[in-house]
């Protein structure tokens, strides 16, 4: 199988990259990013064919199968929905669209064409949270409080391995993201009740750089989740999951319970790396004709919420 990245150079395109040199028979072949310096040393460095500052150039290639969009925020509905009509399957990073209205028109597109379409929530597939979620479908937990905080201190606009964005990140349309469609993904349940709360905007990024944010399916089940780029200290996110039959904290690899016993994940998964896993879950769609795990569709619950978060945000400081 033959694959585009593009966004290449950046953090998640390095991650992407790097996962897909641990996966057998798929062959990175063009590489796109609008840095072409830094792109074409990275695509010599790595022996990749074909390298272009344009999109729509590694579309026109007839060989590629599919595509990894590791790009700015606002381009990812547009840019993926120019590789479905380009006929090639497309796995888009979180999240999908900056808008409910343009997530609507990407999944309109994967029906019409019939390809392969995911979003890169990662969390599905990081192991701590797959044995999660591995007990609750077999009935040995029910969620009953998800409490999550998600910490950066990003007062430049700067990506995560510390070089400068050409866009500007967002605490609810990114990062809470995750959170919110990891809550609806193992409860199973959409949002029934939420509330959102942020602080003020940064005087340059024009963005709030604290938030809290709670949840409520139907059946009762709550989530709480805390954002900042205001924190100074260890960065990341950190899950703890109150369930009926114990309590457990999940970071992006381990698990351990509410005594802090490690929890053996070795048979969770063939791999720890939840982007591999992620990678690996939709080439295996693409070869066995089906919908993968967090495909857009899937995922689309998420974006709802989302949309009324940001309505609740909008009304509060009205």
């Amino acid at each position: 199988m033959k694959i585009c990245i593009a966004g290449a150079t950046g953090a998640f395109g390095t991650k992407h990259l790097e996962a897909i040199d641990a996966i057998d028979e798929i062959d990175v072949v063009s590489v796109v990013d609008v840095e072409p310096d830094r792109l074409a040393d990275m695509a010599n460095e790595r022996g990749i064919e074909h390298w272009t500052t344009e999109l729509e150039e590694s579309l026109a290639r007839p060989e590629i199968d599919a595509v990894i969009l590791t790009t700015p925020t606002q381009l990812h509905a547009e840019q993926a929905i120019k590789c479905l009509e380009a006929g090639k399957h497309v796995l888009v990073e979180i999240p999908m669209a900056d808008t409910l209205a343009e997530a609507e028109r990407l999944i309109q597109t994967q029906q019409k064409t019939g390809l392969v379409a995911m979003a890169g929530h990662v969390r599905r597939f990081n192991p701590s949270h797959q044995w999660i979620h591995n007990r609750i479908k077999a009935g040995e937990l029910t969620l009953q409080h998800l409490d999550v905080q998600t910490f950066f201190f990003r007062r430049s606009n700067l990506n995560a391995l510390g070089e400068p964005r050409s866009w500007t990140d967002h605490l609810l349309w990114h990062h809470a993201c995750h959170t919110v469609d990891l809550f609806q993904y193992q409860t199973g349940a959409p949002t029934s009740d939420i509330y959102a709360l942020q602080g003020p905007p940064h005087p340059e990024l024009g963005i709030a750089m604290d938030m809290n944010i709670g949840l409520k399916t139907p059946t009762g089940a709550l989530c709480s989740l805390t954002l900042s780029f205001n924190n100074n200290g260890p960065f990341g996110t950190f899950f703890r999951y109150i369930c009926d039959n114990g309590t457990y904290i999940a970071s992006y690899d381990d698990l351990e319970d509410g005594n802090s016993e490690a929890i053996d994940l070795s048979e969770v998964a063939d791999s720890f790396n939840g982007v591999e896993l992620e990678d690996r879950e939709f080439f295996a769609a693409i070869h066995d004709g089906r919908e993968p795990n967090s495909s857009v569709s899937q995922c689309l619950p998420a974006m709802v919420t989302i949309d009324r978060l940001e309505r609740c945000l909008n009304e509060s400081t009205e």
